[in-house]
């Protein structure tokens, strides 16, 4: 496994947050680094349980997440990369409280598929990948697929009164 590099996370309203990424080769070498940098820097950001790239200023279609050990977590697939995801089924929508650290002042309520099943492929070996998987597994899925297409969860909200200073807890 490539060793990664902790790398800057942009905010709102950098442009790149708001563009569609690109599809990738997932066995380029820079694809490969990437991978390793996200789950690196996702690593030393306290609560972070998602990062894609466009949130490191690359626009392309890759993401980590980890939700171990998260108290909403109900299924976990452990620590993984996706490259060029999409989501082929979804069902149980609701409405939940999520933030972002390309958005660090605000959180707000957004109604996601409770249930999803994604394709996509591995960085490195470019192999296909299905992942099901449900609660809070699937909302960090379908929030880091929305950054890969250009959307922040405020684009997903119902209005402003769905959006809340986020709380500093010492």
């Amino acid at each position: 496994m490539t060793e990664g590099r902790v790398r800057p996370v942009v905010t709102a309203p950098a442009a790149v947050l708001s563009t569609v990424g690109a599809e990738v080769d997932p066995t380029s070498p820079e694809v490969v680094q990437l991978a390793a940098d996200l789950v690196a820097t996702m690593r030393v950001s306290p609560g972070c349980v998602g990062l894609a790239a466009p949130q490191v200023g690359v626009g392309v279609q890759v993401f980590a997440v980890d939700v171990t050990g998260h108290p909403k977590a109900v299924t976990t697939h452990g620590a993984f990369v996706l490259c060029n995801a999409k989501i082929v089924e979804a069902s149980r929508w609701k409405a939940g409280r999520e933030g972002c650290m390309s958005v660090p002042d605000l959180t707000g309520d957004v109604k996601r598929a409770g249930r999803v099943m994604v394709e996509a492929v591995a960085p490195g070996t470019g192999e296909p990948v299905t992942l099901s998987t449900d609660a809070f597994e699937a909302r960090a899925l379908q929030h880091e697929i929305d950054h890969c297409a250009g959307k922040l969860f405020l684009d997903r909200v119902a209005g402003a009164h769905a959006i809340y200073q986020r709380r500093v807890y010492l």
